[in-house]
């Protein structure tokens, strides 16, 4: 009965602390940018150095394997998603689809 309750009790915990994390990753203004035919890693590359040209952008990782990029901003930064979206254009490449804190955009947004 009692190693129950201490297993109980483990697992309520790690429970409460798996929450408290994707809590924390919930609160994070993370972009992600969804791009056709991002093939290698000097395709990632590219859009990355013309995303880090964005006011606000700290971090950019690009996934090849899924054709994205997650956009990290400074704290308290609200990144423009028509500037994030034109980053990408300019490096040559179309975005598809952009997902962040102000929304889901198929197309150029306004802002």
């Amino acid at each position: 009965m009692r190693s129950l309750f201490r297993t109980t009790l483990i697992l309520l915990f790690a429970s409460l602390h798996v929450a408290a994390i994707f809590a924390e990753t919930a609160k994070q203004p993370y972009t992600w940018i969804f791009v056709d035919d991002m093939h290698c890693s000097n395709c990632a590359k590219k859009i990355a150095r013309k995303l880090y040209t964005v006011s606000g952008v700290v971090k950019v990782q690009a996934n090849v394997a899924k054709d994205y990029a997650v956009v990290t901003p400074q704290a308290g930064a609200d990144l423009s998603p028509r500037a994030l979206w034109e980053a990408v254009e300019q490096a040559n490449f179309k975005p598809v689809k952009l997902q962040g804190p102000r929304g889901v955009f198929t197309k150029k947004p306004a802002q």
